[in-house]
């Protein structure tokens, strides 16, 4: 087990990956995703896309969007944001 551990620390080409490197690789899917984060990934994705935010902290956060296509997503972002939602829900955040 710990040869194995050794072996992914390694990476490609040996390089050694830290530990926190380590913790961001396999924090790559929204299951260990802190409610902050996914919060920040849903609205990342409205924000790109001109979102008009009306809230002070996606407003803070993102800035004063709102522009076109003011938030109209394509179906691949529709199904993240859903998938957000979910995992937030899942996760009791607010």
């Amino acid at each position: 087990m710990r040869s194995l551990l050794l072996t992914f620390l390694m990476g490609i080409g040996g390089t050694m990956l830290l530990p926190s490197t380590v913790a961001a690789v396999s924090c790559q899917n929204y299951r260990c995703m802190s409610c902050y984060q996914l919060w920040y990934k849903r609205n990342a994705i409205f924000a790109r896309k001109g979102y008009c935010f009306r809230t002070r902290r996606a407003i803070r956060t993102f800035g004063p969007r709102c522009y076109p296509p003011y938030g109209r997503l394509n179906r691949w972002e529709r199904n993240q944001v859903n998938e957000i939602l979910y995992w937030e829900r899942v996760k009791g955040c607010r």
